[in-house]
């Protein structure tokens, strides 16, 4: 039973605490690009964007450049916690919020764009002060499309396979998350237990996304 747990229960920890970071940062950039203009701000948006048609071996590929063992973030990391972030769970959550990010940064743009400008310079002129007009008004007029984002985004991180594997690893019971545990589950003949991780992610995939339908 734990054999069959494990992976499942590290996929949640792992799409949770990237949903939580893809959420918050993809909000605070999908609003502050929402309507500025500035030179450069395709390229930008673009590199935002990009790690979701790269392939995953690719960003796996860039993840392990900046945060391997020789980079400077690399050490920097290693020297704090005294020990390095590859092949651990955390880098398996960061490869999931490089590749879930664009999906809450769409949305999140897409859903302050539709918030009537006019409402938000009414408050200004009432001496609202910023924060409080981004948190009282920009918000909630944009909750659909951040709701909606935040699930796709959590789905595409529990759904994160191949800069997982090559970040992370493929540890059982310390990187191994349910795409992973389907793979080798599959490359070394145990069907019954690649099934059961198909059915089991199929299943709360299509939760997730049935309630952004019913949103």
């Amino acid at each position: 039973m734990s054999e069959f747990l494990s992976p499942i229960w590290l996929s949640l920890k792992v799409a949770a605490v990237a949903g939580i970071a893809v959420i918050l940062v993809g909000t605070i950039v999908g609003r502050l690009l929402a309507r500025k203009g500035f030179r450069g701000k395709a390229i930008l948006e673009t590199l935002l964007m990009l790690p979701m048609v790269l392939p995953p071996t690719v960003v796996g590929f860039f993840l392990i450049v900046i945060f391997g063992r020789n980079s400077p973030a690399g050490k920097a990391i290693e020297w704090i916690f005294q020990q390095p972030v590859i092949f651990t769970w955390v880098a398996a959550a960061i490869a999931s919020v490089v590749v879930a990010f664009p999906l809450m940064y769409q949305s999140a743009k897409s859903g302050f764009q539709g918030v009537d400008q006019d409402i938000e310079e009414a408050a200004r002129v009432d001496g609202a002060k910023e924060w409080k007009i981004f948190f009282l008004i920009s918000i909630p007029l944009a909750s659909r499309a951040l709701i909606s984002g935040s699930i796709l985004s959590v789905a595409r991180a529990l759904g994160e396979f191949g800069a997982t594997l090559m970040f992370a690893g493929n540890i059982p019971g310390e990187t191994q998350t349910i795409p992973t545990a389907i793979y080798i589950a599959i490359d070394t003949g145990n069907m019954q237990m690649a099934w059961l991780w198909v059915i089991s992610i199929v299943i709360i995939s299509f939760v997730m996304l049935l309630s952004v339908q019913r949103k």
